[in-house]
């Protein structure tokens, strides 16, 4: 993740100041989208070490959650950062400015090289980690924002439609919103403890209830941890109490192979001690 950082970091500096030179609205919304992923990745990366740290006793599960909130604020920052683009876009389209496209094309041609090869960084955990998913999509998608500026670039050397800087810039926008609504709405679940994307709350019910010995199943609960891992809380009667162990090994092997949850609390009771706590 360090390498990812430093060459977006030295990247955006370069972008920033050819596009401020250049005149280049496309150019300066590709930075300021390459700068906000440098802050999440920065906060991922500080998340990241974060939710490493051993648990405490004041907090019991760690900083996991950290990742979670990184993940939104990271969400936010883009959404702002288009909505800034957006109304500079409209302001050009009205006032056109002249634009360097040589400039912009060889920036940009940069941009889709270091995107690309940082993207590829997170091609390995993105499979089972929210952020590093979230990560390499940004990545990708900057690889493909770029590569748009470049053909801007190349419309404005061969014809001289400055306008086409602008309307590139409101496209780079609306990509990077398209983009990012998806994870925003994801860490707004991940936030307020919503069930994880994958899980079906109905079929892990079924699965439990499935289970020979296993008479009912009570208080399902299933939230995020962290971006990476799961949580799982269920209440399971069954009757004959020498069953107890061997249901609890089986309600536990069947969770972890098929819904993959990582932390599990399985309370087991008979018909009897049920009605009874439900009577008191």
């Amino acid at each position: 993740m360090a390498i990812g950082v430093g060459l977006n970091a030295l990247f955006v500096s370069v972008e920033l100041g050819t596009g401020w030179w250049a005149g280049s609205l496309a150019l300066l919304a590709d930075a300021g989208h390459n700068a906000g992923d440098v802050v999440g990745l920065l906060l991922a990366w500080g998340a990241h070490a974060l939710a490493q740290r051993p648990p405490t006793r004041r907090y019991t599960w760690g900083f996991r959650r950290s990742t979670i909130y990184a993940a939104l604020f990271n969400s936010l920052l883009l959404l702002a950062g288009c909505g800034a683009i957006l109304w500079e876009a409209v302001h050009r389209m009205r006032t056109p400015v002249p634009t360097i496209g040589v400039a912009m094309i060889a920036v940009a041609a940069a941009g889709v090289v270091i995107n690309t090869l940082t993207a590829l960084l997170f091609m390995r955990g993105r499979k089972h980690d929210a952020n590093l998913r979230a990560a390499f999509l940004h990545m990708a998608a900057d690889a493909a924002v770029s590569a748009g500026v470049v053909v801007a670039g190349i419309v404005i050397v061969l014809t001289g439609w400055t306008w086409v800087d602008p309307v590139v810039g409101m496209l780079v926008a609306i990509v990077i919103i398209v983009g990012t609504w998806d994870l925003f709405r994801e860490s707004i679940d991940l936030a307020i403890d919503a069930v994880p994307r994958g899980i079906n709350t109905e079929e892990v019910t079924k699965i439990l209830a499935g289970i020979p010995g296993v008479a009912a199943v009570h208080n399902l609960h299933c939230w995020s941890v962290s971006t990476a891992e799961k949580a799982l809380t269920v209440h399971l009667i069954v009757p004959e109490a020498t069953e107890h162990q061997r249901v609890l090994e089986e309600a536990s092997a069947q969770l972890q192979q098929y819904v993959s949850i990582n932390h599990t609390t399985i309370q087991i009771a008979s018909a009897a001690s049920h009605e009874q706590r439900d009577r008191s």
